[in-house]
């Protein structure tokens, strides 16, 4: 979906594939036949946008054989999809049963990643249409944060370098510029906003910024006015905002919120848990550990890392952070400029969800996403932009 701002400049807004996971190139062909297209005729479009997740496979595939990344790019156009963005967070098995910790591997520090989003700027040059010249990928934020050490974040800053070096060759060889964000997470080395001024200003490349996740930035408790305007004051380029709404507990004292909470305390993904303290913020590295006794005080609100559809705010006692992300939505593109031009709606979480409130059957999946794009093309057109055909 494009979007034209007050400025004249076009807004992209999209929904990441990561909710279909496929390993394989047949899978993705797959996702767009049996999801993609369904959520476009849900929405009565000509042209939609997506982002797409490329596992390690099916990115060597497209990479390796030009034939298939033709191939690809004629499937897109047939069933009315584009794409400017890529998810290039999670590397392998992101379907997996037990996903967890595993999603931080291989980190900035293992020559894979950097191999991994060389290929995938490649695909994405060859994948954007005809008039866009500037793709962006999401990645994870350097490393999980026990196994950053010193030599490690060494080595990731030299490949992030490299791979900036990279990007520039690409835009000279195809005229499209490739910019890559680093996606703030918590538990990861770059867990904030903050966290990631450093290292990127350290780097100091135009093709390399940050991925502002609403998710993480409602969990650990920024306020998003105040972390993008220290972004635009460090010059932290925002490549692309991925829209998307925490777990937010009021009052996780009460037995009945607990019980509530425990409900989405599942086994496939990770699930951070935040609380802002007078001492500073306080956390767990999983929903099911914050649970346990006082692991977690609990005198002031939780967040949990889940990324509940923005459309279907959970049952009370619980609610969503969508506060959060309308908030920084305002900031990103309600200005005479837009911070960033790539917005990308991410659930991931719909099979994830307790049971009574997963969709049952691949049509009620495809009428939430399509109801979470509705959301966000409202919240969009209410600050001014004007959807595009």
């Amino acid at each position: 979906m494009r979007f034209r701002h007050p400025d004249g400049s076009t807004v992209h807004l999209a929904y990441c594939t990561n909710v279909h996971p496929a390993e394989t190139l047949d899978g993705v062909l797959a996702q767009l036949r049996d999801h993609c297209e369904p959520v476009r005729r849900r929405l009565g479009r000509d042209r939609l946008g997506i982002g797409l997740w490329l596992a390690k496979d099916a990115a060597r595939a497209l990479v390796t054989d030009p034939s298939a990344l033709r191939g690809l790019r004629t499937e897109l156009d047939r069933r009315g999809l584009e794409v400017v963005t890529l998810n290039g967070f999670p590397y392998e098995g992101f379907g997996s049963e037990v996903v967890k910790y595993r999603v931080y591997k291989p980190d900035w520090a293992d020559p894979e990643r950097l191999d991994h989003t060389t290929a995938l700027a490649r695909v994405l040059a060859q994948l954007l249409p005809e008039d866009v010249t500037e793709g962006s990928i999401s990645t994870l934020p350097l490393a999980w944060r026990t196994a950053h050490t010193e030599e490690r974040a060494k080595t990731a800053r030299t490949a992030l370098v490299t791979l900036g070096e990279r990007l520039d060759a690409l835009q000279e060889l195809t005229g499209r510029s490739i910019r890559i964000g680093l996606e703030p997470e918590p538990g990861c080395t770059v867990e904030t906003t903050r966290d990631a001024l450093a290292p990127l200003t350290a780097i100091g490349h135009e093709r390399i910024g940050i991925c502002v996740d609403t998710c993480h930035l409602a969990t650990s408790f920024e306020d998003p006015h105040s972390a993008l305007d220290a972004l635009a004051r460090a010059r932290v380029p925002v490549v692309k905002s991925q829209l998307s709404a925490a777990l937010h507990a009021e009052h996780p004292h009460l037995p009945e919120v607990r019980a509530a909470l425990a409900a989405f305390d599942e086994p496939r993904f990770l699930h951070q848990t935040r609380t802002a303290t007078a001492a500073g913020l306080r956390g767990t590295d999983d929903l099911g550990e914050a649970l346990q006794g006082d692991a977690l005080p609990d005198a002031r609100p939780w967040r949990a890392h889940f990324h509940v559809p923005l459309h279907a705010a959970p049952a009370t006692p619980l609610a969503s952070t969508l506060p959060v992300l309308q908030a920084a939505l305002t900031r990103l593109v309600g200005g005479p400029h837009p911070l960033t031009h790539h917005l990308e709606v991410e659930t991931y979480t719909w099979q994830a969800l307790p049971p009574e409130l997963r969709p049952r059957a691949r049509a009620q999946l495809v009428d939430g996403i399509a109801a979470e794009l509705t959301l966000a093309r409202d919240l969009l057109t209410d600050l001014g932009l004007k959807e595009l055909p």
